[in-house]
């Protein structure tokens, strides 16, 4: 590992200016990820700002919504009674990432900054646009089995990894941060960015913007929601295909959907057109059919892995028929 210089951080304001002032500087979290970046030098920090003491681990519920702090851990959210009761998707896909020891350490904001499983990004030496700007992409033409189907280009087709951010996908969540802008707030649909020809850049955030917080507005319908992975194996392992659904059902007729992908996509996928097909509709297996078809209708596949668009159709099917058979 390059070695670096670590330091705790005594407050937001003083993180921010401390990794500002260093261009290769980084917060530190659960350190669940980062860490495993910089063993494989495919990150490489000089400076590690450690957060994770910092006064932001609170989940505080109110009748406008939830206020998730970054620094909460994915376990203590998972298990937290007003996300248990009013945004059931969102403790279902945490429950369903990494295993019990790392749900443990990992933290709200760091899993919005995960960084993708592709092993041309993490194997320190392929060429990844990723890693090494403008270096190329391995995975267009290599083994691709794991990559994405939704929103590729030319420069990257890496797939996003994250269970918790494909659930903040379809709850109108917004990302709170602090900066040498000073704060904001950043649309959650807004806060990751597509590849295009700069797939180095993955989200919104300034060099040196802290994530101290995730809002969720109240949402009665997001009671009837669910979140489905489907992977190689049951525990420890990242999504082939996932789906983070919620549906509004009123006198026999879906008035609202919510479907958002994982697995499939560069970014967390928001499926909007096979929200729309659903929308008046009656909750029927055909028309969660249709709406798996809407929302892989743009899927570009590759080599290996074209048989994520008929999965991912599926998985979509099946969280939109356990969502339906919830109570709402």
């Amino acid at each position: 590992m390059t070695p670096f210089d670590y330091v705790r951080a005594d407050g937001p304001d003083a993180a921010v200016k401390q990794v500002v002032a260093r261009p290769t500087a980084a917060f530190l979290g659960g350190g669940t990820g980062l860490i495993d970046l910089m063993k494989l030098y495919a990150e490489r920090h000089d400076l590690l700002v450690d957060v994770s003491r910092l006064p932001m681990d609170k989940v505080e519920a109110t009748e406008k919504g939830v206020r998730i702090g970054a620094n909460v851990r994915n376990s203590d959210l998972a298990y937290h009674a007003a996300i248990r009761t009013r945004f059931p998707v969102l403790s279902e896909a945490l429950l369903s990432g990494a295993s019990p020891q790392l749900r443990n350490m990992a933290t709200v904001g760091g899993n919005l900054m995960q960084r993708t499983r592709c092993p041309y990004f993490r194997d320190g030496h392929s060429a990844c646009n990723k890693r090494v700007p403008k270096s190329g992409c391995a995975a267009l033409d290599g083994v691709n089995r794991g990559h994405a189907v939704l929103g590729t280009s030319d420069h990257c087709i890496a797939t996003h990894p994250s269970d918790l951010c494909v659930a903040l996908a379809i709850l109108d969540a917004t990302v709170r941060t602090t900066g040498p802008k000073g704060e904001r707030t950043i649309p959650f649909a807004d806060f990751h960015r597509l590849p295009g020809d700069t797939p180095d850049r993955e989200t919104a955030l300034d060099h040196g913007e802290l994530i101290t917080a995730v809002d969720l507005p109240a949402l009665p319908w997001a009671t009837r929601s669910h979140y489905l992975k489907v992977r190689d194996r049951a525990s420890y392992e990242f999504a082939l295909t996932s789906a983070a659904v919620a549906l509004e059902i009123a006198d026999g007729v879906i008035k609202q959907a919510r479907i958002a992908l994982g697995g499939v996509g560069t970014k967390p996928w928001r499926a909007a057109e096979a929200e729309k097909a659903l929308v008046g509709k009656k909750p029927t297996p055909e028309a969660f059919a249709a709406a798996g078809d809407a929302a892989l209708a743009g899927a570009v596949p590759r080599q290996h892995n074209a048989f994520k668009i008929p999965l991912a159709k599926r998985t979509v099917a099946r969280a939109l028929a356990a969502a339906a058979a919830m109570p709402g």
